[in-house]
């Protein structure tokens, strides 16, 4: 196995912040493991292929989230467990990071 390493953008990085201070706001979303990959993400640090394999799945089975109808997908003032949670894995922008090096990990 290849010890490649992997950088999350900056925008991966504001996400994750952000998500970090929903939660802490709101008491809601994410778990140890989803806190974990955020406080990674908001340092840039280097992330390993099986962090990337991680955070490919994480978004493939929670992309559902978005149509949960308790509280508000993207919103600040009621931000629903599902969007924190989602922030933390660095949002949309950390869903197209995961897919597109998940995507070459698999050739």
């Amino acid at each position: 196995m290849s010890d490649d390493t992997f950088k999350p953008t900056q925008k991966m990085a504001a996400n994750a912040k952000k998500g970090l201070e929903l939660r802490a706001k709101f008491h809601r979303g994410g778990t140890e493991v989803g806190v974990h990959r955020a406080e990674q993400i908001a340092k840039q640090a280097e992330l390993g292929q099986e962090d990337v394999k991680s955070m490919h799945s994480y978004f493939a089975r929670h992309a559902v989230d978005k149509e949960g109808k308790a509280h508000e997908w993207g919103s600040d003032e009621d931000p629903s467990a599902g969007y924190i949670a989602w922030l933390l894995w660095g949002g949309e922008e950390g869903k197209a990071w995961a897919d597109r090096h998940a995507s070459k990990l698999a050739r």
